[in-house]
């Protein structure tokens, strides 16, 4: 039997659902202690309720997909909008620092999985679906390689399967995580942050702070709602064109993003238009809150049941090495601050499932502990953008390994 959600059931599922993870969260102080992020909480809770109905009653619950591209699609615009040239330039040297820890992790998450792979008597790509593929990529680049392993010369039919399981592992461990990770940086090392630092730039510290009231007019609502239309409809026909033309793919959130960051500082530079970054903050914030929101809610948790022994123990490997990762090279090497404690709770969030994952974390310490502005500025531009381009060149430098006989 299937029960199926149209567009209006599916978004008051969603927002019930949203609801019930601030419930909770506010109610059983583990979950707040720890930083666990709401739509983590509640996504979670309703995943496990469906599986059950799954399991037991044989019912398959079926929700409205249109609105998970579009959520998404809105949250990363939003990004690009509040990112300025000068506040950009302040990432400096951090930001480099931080591109090679991430690609440092993209290595090494394949070296585990093919290992372990390797050692269990698997087909080694096993190991690369369940490394940086799916870890770092998500589910979109894990479908993207999917569908070509399938083919010649790999022929590996499962592809699908693993991939979906793995990805979907990863952005629950991810966002689950990275609020224990920085609260045990910050206590271990009595962390402060730099309010200082922090308070120059209000577009960032309005995604630091997304519970902050924001004062809001119809007008200049309008205004924010048509930039962020405008970066929908110009990054995702860029994407179909630049697909179609020259067979470069690249998730067409990167494109929205991109067409964000050059909107938002040519309307600046032109004086044409000042972006209103309260109203922008507050569309990005409930966007990313239902987007992480309904991709955990729907969740094939029957995938994961059903994972077989090899792809189980590669992924149990891949968070324990995040963790430790998290915390003896990304906040090492990023500076040993507060900073560098919320860039280590980010990084468990796209190293593990997804750049939102990542955004939740931070929030989730930033309200508990304070803001973190150089986090907001460097993880958004990493995980969004540079690490979709870095992970295709390292899985492509993989693939030429005498494993795959490419």
């Amino acid at each position: 039997m299937s029960l199926n959600f149209d567009f209006y059931a599916t978004l008051v599922v969603i927002v019930l659902v949203l609801l019930l993870g601030f419930f909770i969260t506010n109610k059983i102080k583990f979950l707040k202690d720890y930083n666990i992020p709401e739509p983590v909480v509640g996504g979670g809770i309703a995943s496990i309720v469906i599986l059950l109905i799954y399991s037991f009653g044989d019912i398959s619950i079926k929700f409205d997909n249109s609105f998970k591209d579009p959520l998404m699609l809105t949250f990363f615009a939003s990004i690009g909008l509040l990112a300025d040239f000068s506040s950009l330039k302040k990432g400096g040297k951090k930001l480099i620092i931080f591109l090679f820890v991430i690609s440092g992790l993209l290595i090494t998450q394949n070296i585990i999985g093919i290992g372990v792979a390797s050692a269990m008597g698997q087909n080694p790509l096993i190991g690369l679906l369940g490394g940086s593929i799916t870890m770092s990529g998500g589910h979109g680049t894990g479908a993207a390689w999917a569908s070509e392993f399938i083919k010649a010369p790999y022929f590996f039919t499962p592809a699908t399967e693993v991939a979906i399981a793995s990805a979907t592992f990863g952005l629950i461990a991810g966002g689950i995580i990275g609020g224990p990770v920085a609260r045990f940086l910050i206590n271990k090392y009595s962390l402060k942050t730099n309010l200082e630092d922090n308070s120059s730039n209000e577009a960032i510290l309005n995604f630091e702070e997304p519970q902050k009231e924001k004062l809001i007019t119809p007008t200049s609502f309008i205004k924010s709602l048509a930039l962020i239309g405008l970066c929908l409809l110009i990054g995702s026909y860029l994407s179909s064109w630049i697909k179609s033309s020259t067979g470069f793919t690249l998730p067409t959130f990167v494109y929205c993003l991109f067409v964000g960051v050059i909107l938002r500082n040519t309307l600046s530079i032109s004086k044409v238009h000042q972006v209103f970054d309260r109203e922008v903050s507050v569309l990005g914030n409930v966007s990313l809150s239902l987007f992480l929101t309904f991709a955990l809610m729907t969740v094939n948790l029957w995938e994961l049941v059903s994972l077989a022994l090899p792809i189980l123990v590669i992924l149990i490997f891949q968070v324990i090495t995040m963790i430790l990762y998290s915390i003896f090279i990304t906040f090492k090497f990023c500076g040993k601050d507060y900073d560098a404690a919320v860039l280590a709770a980010g990084h468990c969030g796209f190293g593990l499932g997804a750049t939102p994952t990542a955004m939740v974390n931070m929030q989730a310490v930033t309200n508990h502990y304070g803001p973190s502005h150089m986090a907001f500025i460097i993880v958004p531009l990493c995980g969004a953008f540079f690490i979709d381009i870095i992970n295709a060149l390292i899985i492509n430098a993989f693939l030429y390994l005498p494993f795959f006989g490419h």
